[in-house]
Formats: structure tokens, C-alpha cells, sequence
């Protein structure tokens, strides 16, 4: 959320008066220390009970088979659960082929070096399917308040230069700083499907980049 702070000499108006406006952007780095996962189970059959009794059974075989790695329950949850019929269009006609079941579980980590394990246990226990990986950090409010300061000392760098080159003086507390929406960026990696043959699957983290921005006034004499 963008956020805003006038000096009380602004007026109600926030005209500052004579002033200097500059931009300041700043950004901080960060070993990702979270993990989220999608996965689940696409099954499909010709009646509707067919096709979530086989999706179920791989559903609770990857739950029990994640539990075996250490996982609590509770880190994993529903995301997506639909039972959807499917058509073939043959001639300009709809005929019923069979239904699709959808079961897809939202997996949450403590750490990034788990993530190859528990999707390779996954596909071995019918996990088909993953739509999201995503590295996340513990501390991110405390990067983005570094990257928001950094931000800030860009910005009164750049007024002072300014203020130099103009041979005026600025005030010693900006009129106004505002902040422009920003945010850090997880690390998000996208996969249509999972096969068996994927086993040894190697997640890189990387890093995670915090980004902020700011626009800040200054009265200058």
C-alpha cells in the first residue's frame, strides 16, 4: 500500500510552496528461507464417481507419503478441488467422454532444499500435476523496510545535488515523501505436469530481490 507523510507546515492543500521534487529507488537482496507448492492429482473416468475415487485414493497416498518426510498435515491444504465433465465434438455434436477430477494441494516448507524431495515423492505416489513453486523469505518485512530506507537516502542524495548545482539550501526535513507501490517479488517457478521421470528433481532458489520506491519534496530557500 502506497503511503504518504506531509509536514505539518504543508497546509491542508499539501502545497509545500518553493520545492524540489526527486525520486529515490532502492532494493536489498535475500536468501529465500520458505517454500510453497501446488500439486495434486488429475484423474479421468466415465462416471463421476470413478474419477474421484482414483483421485482420492493418489490424493491420501501423497499426503501419507509427504507425513513419511516429515511433513505435519497441517502444512498441506486443498487449493483446488473440481469434478468437471468432458465433451468430444465430433460432426458438430456433444457427446459426454467422461468426467475430470481435480485435486490440487497447497504444500507449505520451513526451508528451500526440501522442495526436490517432496515433489518427487509426489509424482511417486501420483502427483500429475504442479502449477506453482515459490520461494518466499521469513523476514521480508524487515527487507523491504531496508530497501524503502535505501530508497529515501537515494532521494535526499539526488535533492541535495540538485539543491548544489541551483546553489539554494533545502529544507532538513522533507514536506512530503510519498511511497510508489512496490513490492518484493517471491521467486515463482510454473510446470504444467509431473512424470515419474522427473525423479531427482533439482530446485534452485535463487534470490529473492525487495524493491521500493519514493517521491519526496523538499522546500528549498
Amino acid at each position: 500500500m502506497n503511503q504518504a507523510y506531509e509536514n505539518a507546515g504543508a497546509g491542508e492543500s499539501g502545497v509545500c510552496g518553493f520545492t524540489i521534487e526527486v525520486a529515490g529507488e532502492g532494493m536489498t537482496t535475500a536468501a529465500p528461507d520458505r517454500t510453497r507448492i501446488t500439486l495434486g492429482v488429475v484423474t479421468e473416468g466415465k462416471d463421476v464417481m470413478t474419477a474421484q475415487k482414483e483421485n482420492a485414493s493418489h490424493i491420501e497416498a501423497i499426503i501419507t507419503a509427504l507425513m513419511g518426510l516429515g511433513l505435519a498435515r497441517e502444512a498441506m491444504m486443498t487449493k483446488t478441488y473440481a469434478v468437471e465433465p468432458q465433451y468430444d465434438y465430433i460432426d458438430g455434436s456433444q457427446t459426454l467422454r467422461g468426467y475430470k477430477a481435480v485435486h490440487l494441494l497447497g504444500i507449505t516448507l520451513d526451508n528451500v532444499t526440501d522442495a526436490g524431495a517432496v515433489i518427487d515423492t509426489a509424482a511417486a505416489h501420483g502427483a500429475n500435476h504442479i502449477t506453482d513453486i515459490v520461494f518466499l523469505s521469513s523476514e521480508s518485512a524487515a527487507y523491504e523496510a531496508a530497501a524503502l530506507q535505501e530508497a529515501v537516502r537515494s532521494a535526499q542524495e539526488k535533492a541535495a545535488a540538485i539543491a548544489g548545482a541551483l546553489g539554494v539550501s533545502l529544507s532538513a526535513i522533507p514536506c512530503k515523501v510519498q511511497e510508489v507501490g512496490q513490492e518484493g517479488q517471491p521467486i515463482r517457478f510454473k510446470a504444467a505436469a509431473l512424470s515419474m521421470a522427473e525423479a531427482g528433481t533439482s530446485i534452485e532458489p535463487g534470490q529473492l530481490t525487495f524493491r521500493a520506491a519514493v517521491r519526496v519534496w523538499y522546500v528549498y530557500a
